[in-house]
Order: C-alpha cells, then structure tokens, then sequence
C-alpha cells in the first residue's frame, strides 16, 4: 500500500501517525509540509477527502490564528486557504493517504482507519496503547 503522510517532526502526533504507518508495514512518502508545503489545489483536495472544512482544517494552538484575525467568522475560504499557505503552521497535522481514504489523524490513531488491519502490540510514545497484545483496537475519540 502506498501513503503520504504531511508531517511535523517536531509534533508527537505527527511521530506517532509515522509510527503507526510504519508498524502496518509501510514506508510512507514523508512530506515535511512546514519546508515544503501543499499547493493551494492539494490542499484543497486534502481537506475536502478528509471530509473536513477549511476552518476545521486550521491550526489554532501554537499558532498566529488569533494574531492575524482568523477567528472571524466573516472570513470565507479562499482568505482561510491563503493564509494556511502564507504560514503553513496553521495547516493542521498530520494529514495522511491512502488508497483507502484521507484523514486529518489527531488522535493518531485516526490513521487505521485508512491502514489494512494491524494485529500486533502498538503504544504511542507516552506508553498509551493503541492495539493491545489481542491486537484488538482501541475506540477512537470521536472527532
């Protein structure tokens, strides 16, 4: 199966959405998307697959969302997507996809959705357990 995962390495989301591709047996292609941003169209296709919104899309904490006035609901989204592209840290992570979908995968675990099934042991890096020695999953969050 072939992924693409936007990433922050610096993000322990980011690093455990990695570590859960890579523990499915797949070496996704790595896009640090704060070097090397989406285009305005990719982006677009991203958060529209994801089944999201421009605005649910968005980074606000640790961000300059509130700094630049993004908050105002007046805003529509072609101002949302240019300012997503002028600071890419406003473009939440991580982005991944598969054959089987896209998702915006905060909670990491977000990403088996659009993973083939994993039956071995996962923990995130906070020891938190994603799959159990059962290799049964546990429920996601709801989003």
């Amino acid at each position: 199966m072939h992924a693409v995962i936007y990433h922050n390495p610096l993000c322990a989301t980011s690093r455990n959405t990695l570590a859960l591709i890579r523990h499915a047996g797949i070496e996704p292609r790595v896009i640090e998307y704060l070097q090397h941003p989406p285009s305005r169209e990719r982006l677009i296709e991203l958060i529209a697959a994801a089944g999201l919104s421009v605005r649910d899309a968005m980074r606000q904490s640790g961000t300059p969302y509130l700094e630049l006035g993004l908050d105002d609901p007046q805003l529509g989204d072609g101002a949302l997507l240019d300012a997503m592209l002028r600071t890419p840290v406003l473009i939440n992570r991580p982005f991944v996809q598969t054959q089987l979908g896209v998702r915006l995968c905060r909670p990491s675990e977000r990403v088996l959705d659009i993973l083939p099934p994993i039956s071995a042991a996962f923990a995130k890096e906070d020891g938190e357990v994603v799959i159990d020695e059962n290799g049964r999953r546990k429920p996601s969050p709801p989003p």
